[in-house]
């Protein structure tokens, strides 16, 4: 008997995340699921065994992923590099609306169990669902992008002098480096199969490596902490003329687009998905919510994750402000800035700077990959296989790369449209989180839908005043 147990408890802990990610049928309720963990808190210890915290670490971390992926870095090494401190503020704001989406998201589908696009073609039209399904494809074809040239150029600085040194040209090296980073991605996703947790863990691996990485940049640059918390606390743009203010928001609206991402709100709420299996499976304990606990320690693992983003962040624009602004270079280009930290510097600080962008794209493409796959069955309600996906996305990369369009260009602009997908992916994620039908008693109180409201209206704020500079310009 007790085999028989281990060896549930060993088949639910080794389920593959892409089975688990796009949640139960719609017409199965996920209190009918049963499965067994025992790397799991079970309900009447939820409240009380602080110590099993660590075991719901992991879907947020996941998620923060997305908010210190390539695009991140194009935008905040050309901010910082433009404008110095000056835009600190874009990321303190971005990462509390972060904050509030990703716990709305993962609320969503821990309350429902359902994931978000699947919650859409649940409640909303069929010509709606449609529509939100095409806008979340754009957003996903725009994430993969920057984050897939992202790895290729991380690679790049990494291994390129050595095959430039023996022949290569640029753009043979580059579509080398682009071809072993999709081999990468596809070694990461295979992780998938030995369960779930092991995917978080090696997710959790690359943040924490991109984190020492910029902790290492920080130290040596040496930076003005209190100009850098006034321009965190303040917000201001370039106002010394029509071109830098044009300029300051463009990387403004750029930065918030790389920060709060669309597909990572589709895909948060397809993340808890394992672990709420998990909680529901055991039996109920009267005057105890097995949803209330699990939604209390997912709002902690999304409060550190996110903060955690928001501190590498940070640390990006702080590093391109002293390194490159207080030296006058203006940096629009990854490979720019990898070659400008060498003489400024160090050689260490440059490695530092690759390993940290190779890390960075393949743990976001990987991310990338697994919200593509959650946007395009949740909403179509179909079948489809995450390595097939993984494969199609590779092409726009590809075609870029061999046709020697300037990487941090595509990157910038890539987070730019995001910026404007965005509203596609949270209204209806305010709806959802607002109506009793769909919450029950889960719904969302008045002053999270009017922070939530507020969040969007910024966006389409920002959206609007650079569609208006765009016209202007042109």
């Amino acid at each position: 008997m007790a085999d028989s147990r281990t060896a549930q408890t060993d088949a639910a802990n080794t389920t593959p995340l892409h089975q688990e990610l796009v949640g139960p049928p719609l017409d199965e309720s996920p209190a009918t699921i049963i499965t067994a963990s025992s790397t799991v808190a079970t309900p009447h210890n939820l409240g009380f065994r602080r110590n099993q915290m660590w075991t719901y670490f992991g879907p947020a971390f996941v998620a923060s992923v997305a908010y210190i992926d390539p695009g991140n870095f194009a935008t905040n090494i050309e901010g910082g590099s433009r404008f110095g401190y000056r835009l600190l503020w874009v990321l303190l704001w971005s990462n509390a609306m972060a904050i509030l989406i990703q716990y709305l998201s993962a609320k969503l589908g821990i309350v429902t169990g359902l994931t978000l696009p699947q919650n859409c073609r649940k409640y909303f039209s069929r010509p709606t669902t449609i529509t939100l399904w095409l806008a979340a494809e754009i957003a996903a074809i725009a994430t993969d992008l920057a984050e897939f040239l992202g790895a290729a150029l991380g690679l790049y600085l990494l291994v390129g002098p050595f095959l430039l040194a023996h022949g290569w040209s640029r753009t043979q090296t580059l579509l080398a480096a682009a071809l072993v980073s999709a081999v990468a991605v596809f070694l990461i996703l295979a992780l998938d199969l030995a369960g779930y947790q092991w995917l978080e863990r090696v997710i959790m691996f690359f943040v924490g490596i991109i984190g020492l990485c910029y902790g290492f940049e920080v130290f040596l640059v040496h930076p003005d902490w209190h100009l850098a918390a006034f321009h965190t606390l303040i917000p201001t743009f370039a106002t010394a003329n029509p071109q830098a203010l044009h300029q300051s928001i463009y990387i403004a609206v750029s930065m918030l687009g790389a920060t709060v991402m669309p597909h990572v709100i589709y895909l948060h709420s397809a993340l808890v998905q394992p672990r709420l299996k998990q909680v529901t499976s055991v039996p109920h304990v009267k005057g105890h919510s097995r949803r209330r606990a699990y939604l209390r320690f997912e709002l902690i693992d999304v409060f550190v994750a996110m903060n955690g983003a928001w501190l590498i962040n940070s640390a990006m624009i702080v590093m391109a402000a002293v390194a490159f602004s207080h030296h006058g270079a203006v940096v629009t280009d990854v490979e720019q800035a990898y070659r400008t930290l060498g003489p400024l510097l160090g050689p260490a600080a440059a490695t530092v700077f690759a390993v940290a962008l190779l890390c960075s794209g393949l743990s976001s493409s990987t991310v990338g990959v697994m919200a593509g796959q959650v946007i395009i069955e949740g909403f179509l309600d179909i079948k489809f296989p995450i390595f097939l996906r993984r494969l199609i996305t590779i092409i726009p990369a590809i075609v870029i790369i061999a046709i020697g369009l300037d990487p941090l260009r595509i990157l910038i602009f890539s987070q730019v449209v995001l910026s404007f997908a965005l509203p596609f992916a949270l209204i209806p994620l305010l709806l959802l989180t607002s109506r009793r039908s769909v919450m029950d008693t889960f719904v969302s109180a008045f002053r999270t839908r009017i922070a939530g409201w507020v969040s969007v209206a910024i966006i389409l704020t920002l959206n609007a005043i650079l569609l208006v500079q765009l016209a202007f310009a042109s």
